[in-house]
């Protein structure tokens, strides 16, 4: 089985050849830091504009890569949600223009889930069901994952996700752009007491996030206090929070055999060491990707579209890309104004 996958939902522009015994062939990634380094975040409508410009070209490339062609793949997948409209629409229509040409299926894939199997790319041991904590720019969630297209959302986010935290408290700090990694650099020299920050929801019964006040602690401290410390004080704020809601989790997950970590802010050493460190104590197994395909990628669109394709899975040419998506449609809704489903 050969899927040629697309990513186009955010800022990064991807493309990736995956069989369904787990080898990446190649894979192209281009991003746009440098386009929406001004602005101390993406924006949307340069975002699209990129991804017309070099999701071609990409395409090419990786197909040269593997030495392969169109006609070569099984299938294509792209993500058709959930993200910002305007490049999951140049990514999704794109993947329904080489399906169509080439006879192939087409497989539109939930970023989201693209990320909860990319755990299973990494490694081959894992298996359905395991705790996923998905965290990312935009989602922040606690997922069984039971299998392919088998999802319960056990927590999310009651306001704004983790990510977007770290690019908030990178701009107000002056690091830099894209934020996680800057507040990990900045972390990394800084003293994880220095500044007093809430924890919040900690110890709350029902397993959910919240970190918009946590963002509003640390406008506040920012003044007062040298930003290497107020980095590294809201990191440890955060990993506090990630450890205390999942460790609540586990208690609802049944029998969840591994704990995983997945999105682009699994790829923080910190968040990753304590989760680790949380899987231990429970006895678990730890899953976490390596740092590329934790953040966004096409070679986890691809391989989720081999889980999906293996089970039947596809999709018709009308399918409509969404802005937002989420993998368990029955969840419970949970108070907050801007829940991130």
């Amino acid at each position: 089985m050969l899927i040629l996958g697309l990513e186009s939902s955010c800022d990064e522009t991807a493309a990736a050849l995956v069989t369904g015994d787990r080898r990446v062939l190649a894979h192209r990634l281009a991003g746009q830091e440098e386009a929406h380094r001004p602005y101390g975040g993406v924006v949307p409508e340069i975002a699209a504009r990129a991804h017309v410009e070099v999701l071609q070209p990409l395409i090419e490339a990786a197909l040269a890569d593997a030495g392969m062609t169109l006609a070569d793949v099984d299938a294509v997948a792209a993500t058709a949600g959930p993200g910002l409209i305007g490049g999951v629409m140049v990514g999704l229509v794109t993947g329904k223009a080489l399906a169509h040409a080439a006879g192939k299926p087409l497989i539109a894939v939930n970023h989201l889930e693209g990320h909860a199997l990319s755990p299973r790319l990494a490694d081959p041991g894992l298996e359905f069901p395991y705790l996923l904590l998905l965290v990312s720019g935009g989602h922040c969630q606690l997922l069984l994952v039971e299998g392919v297209a088998d999802y319960r959302r056990l927590a999310t986010t009651i306001d704004d996700a983790v990510g977007e935290a770290f690019d908030k408290t990178a701009k107000i700090l002056g690091l830099g752009f894209p934020g996680g990694p800057a507040v990990e650099r900045a972390a990394a020299a800084g003293d994880a007491r220095g500044v007093p920050l809430p924890r919040p929801l900690r110890g709350s019964p029902e397993p959910h996030f919240s970190f918009a006040g946590l963002k509003a602690a640390v406008a506040r401290a920012a003044p007062d206090h040298a930003a290497v410390d107020v980095a590294a004080s809201f990191q440890q704020a955060v990993v506090d929070c990630l450890i205390d809601r999942t460790r609540r989790a586990l208690g609802r997950a049944g029998r969840a055999t591994a704990l995983v970590v997945a999105g682009g802010v699994a790829a923080n050493g910190a968040v990753r060491g304590a989760m680790q460190a949380l899987a231990t104590e429970h006895g678990l197994r730890f899953v976490a990707p390596p740092a590329w395909l934790c953040t966004d990628n096409a070679a986890m669109i691809a391989w989720a579209g081999a889980e999906r394709f293996a089970a039947g899975l596809t999709d018709p040419l009308d399918v409509a890309a969404r802005p937002r998506w989420p993998l368990d449609p029955d969840a419970e809704k949970v108070r907050g104004a801007g829940v991130k489903a």
